[in-house]
């Protein structure tokens, strides 16, 4: 039952129609000239100290309701918060200072197109939250595209050579957290015939040895596989681990990490959730498809107001969580949804599915990032929500240009 209901999901046309009636909506990915993000000069920043706690919910955070009161930036401002810290594998930190081209302020500011009454908490009533259990589907697109964090976060990739999360993931605000020094990411893969042959001494046991330290799942798998004797028991048990819906991952190291300097310090002078995104360049390409980048739209213009992502929910462990839902509220950076989701899907590519200009062809684009369960001040209390960070104009800039080093490749989105 849940592989019917999840082709018809997939591949039905559209998801909506106009206020239920014939007449269908314009659901297309429009081209948009977007602004130009350019390097100005680079200084060397003194290591850090990897010290801080990963918090997966964040405290008195700028939500839609505080970025209302907020005045509109100005291209100083976003000079500023669009700059951005570069961690690489070694330790070493560098801070990019840069310019943006081509921009036109919006003197509205950040307003609210659509309101409603929310709802509280991560899972909201029954659970909608489908767990992917067959390779048919966990290892092909889109759901190949969702990886793991070794910090306990989502992601998905964007690139050959790059991977959208959450900067919280990574960064408390004040430093970066433990185990983002030496980071990995988990890229789902089917097990083959041959998988795992190589034993002792080979650089792929100390590599597995190392990694088992770092994350609890790539141990939790070296123990099933030393259970057994021989090799008939060994491929015994990897045949048994990935049939049961449980994932195995490829760990790859994180060469370089790139944050903005606006999660450092919002506009407000405190946390704001609307810069909390981050881009991880992997050590090594991977020959997996990815899923494009595209400049979110507003409510009117999602078929159904539909949003989609699948993350690793840490209450359940090992496999990979599939969930869509309607949004509630936007504003110009963020989205307030009802997707169920626990911590562990933080940083998952929020994604949807739009025609393609001039053709009929259908189209997945991510269009934010899941921010996660997060209190933000609401009137001057604190109040819970499913928060996505959309993906705006300026934003796809700075993500372009971060994956492709110019902006060049990054004139429309």
């Amino acid at each position: 039952m849940d592989h019917v209901l999840l082709l018809f999901i997939f591949f039905m046309p559209a998801l909506g129609l106009a206020n239920g009636t014939g007449t269908e909506q314009d659901f297309t990915w429009h081209l948009k000239k977007v602004p130009q993000i350019v390097s100005e000069r680079t200084f060397s920043l003194d290591s850090p100290k990897f010290e801080a706690k990963p918090n997966l919910e964040l405290n008195s955070v700028c939500g839609i309701e505080c970025q209302r009161k907020l005045p509109v930036p100005s291209l100083s401002d976003l000079k500023d918060l669009l700059s951005y810290e570069t961690i690489f594998e070694n330790g070493t930190r560098t801070l990019t200072e840069v310019n943006v081209l081509g921009l036109t302020l919006d003197p509205a500011g950040n307003t609210t197109a659509h309101k409603s009454l929310r709802k509280k908490r991560q899972i909201y009533g029954t659970d909608s939250r489908f767990s992917i259990y067959d390779k048919r589907f966990m290892t092909n697109f889109p759901f190949n595209t969702a990886v793991k964090i070794s910090t306990g976060c989502s992601g998905i990739l964007i690139s050959p050579k790059h991977v959208l999360t959450a900067a919280h993931c990574l960064h408390d605000g004040k430093d970066y957290v433990k185990g983002s020094k030496r980071l990995r990411v988990g890229l789902m893969r089917t097990k083959s015939r041959g998988d795992g042959r190589k034993r002792k001494g080979t650089k792929r046991s100390r590599r597995e040895a190392t990694e088992a330290q770092e994350d609890p799942d790539v141990a939790t798998g070296l123990r099933r596989r030393s259970r057994g004797g021989g090799r008939k028991q060994r491929r015994s048990g990897r045949k048994q681990g990935s049939s049961d819906g449980m994932p195995s991952f490829q760990w790859t190291r994180v060469k370089s990490t790139h944050i903005p300097k606006g999660w450092f310090k919002g506009f407000s002078g405190d946390i704001a959730l609307d810069y909390d995104y981050a881009v991880l360049e992997l050590k090594r390409p991977h020959k997996r498809k990815y899923m494009e980048l595209g400049i979110s739209p507003t409510i009117k213009m999602m078929p159904g107001s539909m949003i989609h992502f699948s993350g690793f929910d840490n209450d359940r462990s090992g496999q990979l969580v599939y969930r869509f839902c309607s949004i509630s509220d936007e504003s110009n950076d963020l989205f307030y949804q009802y997707c169920d989701a626990e911590p562990g899907s933080t940083g998952s590519g929020v994604y949807l599915r739009l025609k393609e200009p001039n053709k009929r062809k259908w189209k997945r684009k991510i269009i934010a990032v899941f921010s996660g369960h997060q209190w933000v001040d609401v009137n001057g209390e604190q109040q819970d929500y499913n928060v996505a960070v959309r993906i705006t104009p300026l934003k796809y800039a700075q993500i372009c240009f971060w994956i492709h080093g110019n902006d060049e490749n990054c004139a429309q989105g």
